[in-house]
């Protein structure tokens, strides 16, 4: 059997971070943690010409770090109770890496005459900017009326993205 490449093992990885399995206790029996390894080893593993791969890393490591903590049900709850600001300040390392994966991606599209896919890329980085941005209007600028609109483009970027990545796994820009 051939191993996963680098962007199919970033988008599984995803696919675990975005659904949620509850149990007891409200627990995930689907842990971000794991689907972060994933993205870990799937980042580790983009061919070395990819833009700030590094820095790709680094982010996938905070974000993981960040998603063992948000694991336990208290945490996001008390964060958001505290302050919803702090519930999105949490989600910033995941959206920095989704951002930044998609700009590097497409900057190796670019380099490989690759137009299509680097223009749905620069797109996906859009909505994760988007994504990023808009809750400084919901929850700093009082604008809630944008809350809903803020995680229809959350979930709607994330799924365009892992359908992306799984859809150009197999470019010659993209495997190791």
């Amino acid at each position: 059997m051939a191993a996963m490449r680098p962007l199919q093992s970033i988008a599984m990885g995803l696919v675990i971070v975005a659904l949620q399995a509850p149990v007891a206790g409200g627990y995930d029996a689907l842990p971000d943690p794991v689907g972060w390894l994933l993205v870990i080893l799937g980042t580790h593993r983009l061919p070395a010409d990819v833009p700030r791969r590094g820095t790709l890393a680094t982010l996938a490591w905070v974000a993981g770090a960040v998603s063992v903590a948000l694991w336990f049900p208290a945490v996001p709850e008390a964060a958001y109770d505290t302050n919803p600001s702090l519930g999105w300040a949490l989600n910033l390392p995941q959206l920095g890496y989704a951002g930044l994966l998609c700009h590097s991606l497409a900057t190796s599209a670019v380099a490989a005459e690759d137009g299509r896919a680097a223009a749905w890329l620069r797109t996906a980085m859009v909505g994760f900017v988007a994504a990023a941005v808009l809750p400084v209007l919901v929850f700093g600028g009082g604008v809630g009326s944008l809350q809903n609109m803020m995680e229809v483009v959350a979930a709607m970027v994330l799924l365009t993205v892992i359908l992306l990545l799984f859809a150009y796994s197999a470019r010659p820009w993209a495997v190791d």
